[in-house]
């Protein structure tokens, strides 16, 4: 039997940013060119099979490069959610102690032969049918990601004195709130085309196929 991972409740934070230096007579400044940070991240308040609770960090960017990776469509949160929450059991094919695991075994033959993200020649429609297959297998055999009744999250609310109720789906503070940037969607997968066309081969950069941090003039291709 699968274990079940009870979601609770969803919140924004941010990492960390530093400041530049204060330019002589002027204001402290940040130089976007230079200088990450405060970058959202989404905590995942959550239960484990045995009720500990916990929380799992995602960065903002893992919904771009999903939606990149498998060509899912950027308002499809349900889908995008499914294979971030349980790609993240599927087992490493390289571990040998995985295979000690019969629900880990069971998802690694079954998932034998399948394109990864990096697999060239492959279909967004065919790359995203074996994730979904992955997700597939996980909640068969390993674990399932699922919402906390509503009742009791509405309880834990109360219990705390907050003044929240609680909403039908725990991840509605992330699906009403977050917007996926298709360009940087498109940056991640122009990204991925390059890694795929050159790892089997030499390529040469061309138009709309290119390395990182590389342009190339239309006109000269």
């Amino acid at each position: 039997m699968p274990n079940v991972v009870q979601l609770w409740d969803a919140e924004l934070g941010y990492t960390a940013a530093a400041l530049e230096s204060r330019p002589d007579g002027g204001q402290v400044q940040i130089d976007p060119s230079t200088i990450g940070g405060a970058e959202p991240l989404w905590g995942l308040w959550a239960t484990n099979a045995g009720g500990s609770p916990g929380v799992m960090i995602m960065p903002h960017s893992i919904f771009e490069w999903r939606s990149a990776e498998y060509g899912i469509d950027p308002d499809d949160w349900d889908t995008l959610f499914d294979v971030i929450l349980h790609h993240a059991a599927v087992p490493n094919p390289g571990d040998p102690m995985a295979l000690m695991d019969p629900g880990a075994a069971a998802v690694l033959e079954a998932t034998h032969g399948l394109p990864t993200v990096f697999t060239p020649g492959v279909s967004e429609a065919d790359r995203l049918a074996a994730a979904r297959e992955r997700v597939r297998l996980v909640k068969q055999h390993i674990l399932r990601v699922e919402p906390a009744p509503r009742k009791d999250r509405q309880g834990a609310l109360d219990f705390v004195g907050s003044k929240r109720r609680a909403p039908a789906d725990p991840l509605a503070p992330i699906k009403t709130q977050a917007r996926i940037d298709p360009i940087r969607v498109a940056g991640k997968r122009a990204f991925l085309d390059w890694h795929r066309a050159s790892s089997t081969r030499v390529t040469r950069p061309r138009y709309g196929l290119v390395p990182p941090a590389t342009f190339v003039s239309a006109a000269a291709v």
